[in-house]
């Protein structure tokens, strides 16, 4: 019977696979024992700073062992993992610190100098791998406790709480259970799991929600699972340790298959991996049959998901790709095609994607009577798709006007509001437009207050200031005034047919 709880199923993992090398990170290895260990000493020493069950704790650091020790500790205290990705700005850490209510922050000693001004202020104290004093609690010494009892949890618990950007221009909190994550990491694996493939490459963010869903379905693992582990994605370096290591295995975004296009693959013995799971954002055909030409041992099995959904709604299942598709739901998981009336379309239409399932968050954090993002059970993505006659879903279009950078989320608003912020700026949109790349790139497009002046460089520079790496826009364009729609909304559909119009790079 699987455990309905993260800190259990993760002691069961160890019980089952017993003590071994586990992960790779920065050429040196982890065992499994260690790292568990590691996690119960220090989800004693959380205890005794004030963490408590269903307390909220941010865990803002790049990838590295002691994230997932981190993850593990929370959940053997009782409490809530909220994840967040390093590349935010403290601005933008703030608001998720208090939102949340955290009661604390971990973080790396590279990373307090971005911490520290978001916590100003709040009785929230900061614990940092590698860095103590000056108000900074040392990850070491909490480390150092003598380790307790699990604190149990019910399945409908919170586990995480990880947050997405919203279309008011602030980022929402999706509150995810034990049961969510659990059900939708077996839903995943069971549509795709193959025997024998255990040796894996996790470039991906271990705060976003792919990372986490890679990190649960690990859990469940029937051989001994071994993970080589970068602090970031660096493409050089991943096929490098994709050769070193002899890797079967690897989850990403399609900008990283696109970045690894770049590289000299023909020069490296890749003919061990055998599956390159994608997801997160569009993915070419073009992409997808280059790579495998390339590097002929490996399919790419496209699926799709997002937040709201433990990160899983569709997969491949193994062995039965269908090319410019996301694959099939997961067991347990509905989805419907739906009309704007909310009416059930037939395969070949399409309509927004709705979906329900044990995975499905039950309502955003602190959502208001009046939000309608989940009615009875039921999802609304925002994503318009279809169904094949054999139940293959595909991806047509957004029907919000999310932008996918990277693998990243970006909401126009966020943008928007920054440049309004200027003070020669009487009007912005913000839309994206195609990129082989990275998917898509964030264009904006500003207009000044009459008798005002700002060039090109300055607005760059004063969003960069204020927005993380992977929001500020790329490309910024002066105009006289933003064009409107008959209701007086900024045209979008006009911008980006403007955009799409530029040579793509």
């Amino acid at each position: 019977m699987t455990e309905r709880h993260l800190a259990r199923l993760a002691a069961a993992a160890i019980d089952r696979l017993g003590d071994y090398p586990s992960v790779c990170f920065e050429g040196t290895w982890h065992t499994s024992g260690e790292l568990r260990a590691r996690a119960l000493r220090l989800s004693a020493g959380l205890r005794g700073i004030g963490v408590a069950p269903g307390s909220r704790v941010v865990v803002i650091m790049a990838n590295c062992p002691e994230v997932t020790v981190t993850y593990t500790a929370l959940w053997h205290a009782g409490a809530v993992v909220t994840p967040v990705i390093f590349l935010v700005t403290a601005p933008e850490l703030r608001h998720v610190v208090v939102d949340s209510g955290a009661v604390a922050v971990v973080t790396t000693a590279e990373l307090v100098a971005k911490v520290q001004p978001a916590v100003a202020g709040l009785d929230v104290p900061v614990v940092a791998v590698g860095a103590a004093g000056d108000g900074v609690l040392d990850f070491a010494e909490l480390e150092s406790a003598d380790p307790g009892e699990l604190v149990d949890r019910r399945d409908d618990d919170l586990a995480v709480l990880l947050y997405t950007g919203g279309t008011t221009g602030r980022s929402k909190g999706v509150p995810l259970t034990h049961r969510n994550l659990i059900d939708g990491a077996v839903a995943a694996r069971s549509i795709r799991f193959v025997d024998g493939i255990n040796r894996g490459i996790l470039a991906l963010p271990l705060a976003h929600s792919f990372g986490i869903l890679v990190t649960v379905d690990g859990l469940h693992a029937t051989e001994p699972p071994i993970t080589v582990l970068q602090r970031w994605f660096d493409p050089a370096g991943w096929v490098t340790l994709a050769h070193e290591h002899r890797v079967q295995a690897a989850a990403v975004v399609p900008s990283m298959l696109a970045m690894l296009l770049a590289q000299p693959l023909e020069e490296y013995d890749l003919s061990a991996l055998r599956f390159v799971y994608c997801g997160a954002a569009p993915l070419s055909g073009a992409l997808v049959a280059e790579f495998e030409r390339r590097v002929p041992s490996a399919t790419v099995m496209e699926g799709y998901g997002c937040t709201e959904t433990a990160g899983v709604i569709s997969a491949t299942p193994s062995g039965q790709r269908r090319l410019g598709t996301v694959g099939k739901p997961v067991p347990g998981v509905s989805v419907r095609i739906v009309s704007p009336d909310g009416a059930d379309l037939p395969p070949g239409a399409d309509g927004e994607i709705v979906v329900r399932g044990p995975n499905v968050m039950a309502g955003y954090w602190h959502a208001s009577p009046a939000d309608r993002s989940v009615t009875d059970g039921w999802f609304a993505t925002g994503d318009i798709g279809r169904f094949d006659e054999d139940g293959y879903l595909s991806i047509v279009d957004r029907k919000k006007d999310l932008i996918i950078r990277g693998g990243h989320n970006v909401y126009p608003r966020d943008v928007e509001d920054v440049l309004l912020a200027h003070p020669a700026v009487a009007g912005a949109a913000v839309v994206g437009r195609p990129d082989e790349r990275l998917g898509e790139e964030v264009v904006a497009f500003v207009a000044l207050r009459p008798g005002q002046s700002a060039t090109v460089d300055e607005l760059a520079a004063h969003a960069r200031a204020n927005l993380s790496a992977m929001k500020y826009p790329r490309e910024i364009q002066v105009v006289d005034a933003i064009p409107l729609t008959s209701v007086g909304k900024v045209d979008r559909k006009r911008l980006r047919a403007q955009v799409t119009a530029l040579p793509i790079g």
